[in-house]
């Protein structure tokens, strides 16, 4: 019967020899690494998961204004998303872009529903709440090695949540609303970074 040592013993060097191993595998240059090629499952299962526990993680605790839905709130918050966004995440009326051919993963499609453009905004009992402090965290830090930026550095936590406020909106607007909605005006405000 082994000895807990000997147990030890094995233990470490399975982990050591897995260590060198998937160093040579990293250092080797095989994996492959264009955007024009999906990941594998494990790869793609484990990068997803990583970052949706830690986006939840993250999100947990951030307080959501109670002025979140108003109409100053919408109207900023739609020339920023036509501005910085609609690129990558589109419009009402369009299904993909450049962007949303060449990158990978492809950014969501944020004027369908959560569920139509298949990622999870939300716990497993699809709070409304969890969605919001997620797209103010994801908004804010951006998604290392996906294309997402932080937009932290350079737009203040107010012109962030007026972006989360118009995006609760987006996905029941039409092309014209969405027009409207998203012209931006005069005012000196909408550039405070």
């Amino acid at each position: 019967m082994p000895t807990l040592t000997a147990f030890i013993r094995s233990l470490l060097i399975a982990t050591v020899i897995g260590l060198v191993g998937a160093g040579l595998f990293i250092y080797s240059g095989l994996y492959p690494i264009g955007a024009d090629v999906p990941h594998n499952k494990l790869s793609y299962w484990l990068l997803e998961t990583l970052r949706e526990r830690s986006i939840a993680r993250a999100a947990s605790d951030i307080q959501i204004p109670s002025n979140l839905n108003t109409s100053d709130r919408l109207l900023a918050g739609g020339a920023d998303y036509n501005d910085m966004c609609a690129g990558c995440h589109l419009k009402p009326g369009k299904n993909e872009s450049d962007f949303t051919i060449g990158l990978y993963p492809s950014p969501p499609n944020l004027t369908a529903t959560a569920d139509a453009h298949g990622h999870e905004h939300g716990s497993d009992t699809g709070s409304e709440e969890i969605a919001i402090q997620r797209q103010f965290w994801i908004i804010k830090h951006g998604i290392k090695a996906s294309g997402m930026p932080a937009w932290g550095p350079t737009h203040s936590d107010d012109r962030i949540w007026n972006m989360v406020a118009f995006l609760q909106r987006l996905p029941s607007l039409t092309p014209d609303q969405y027009q409207i909605l998203t012209a931006r005006g005069n005012t000196s405000d909408s550039h405070d970074h």
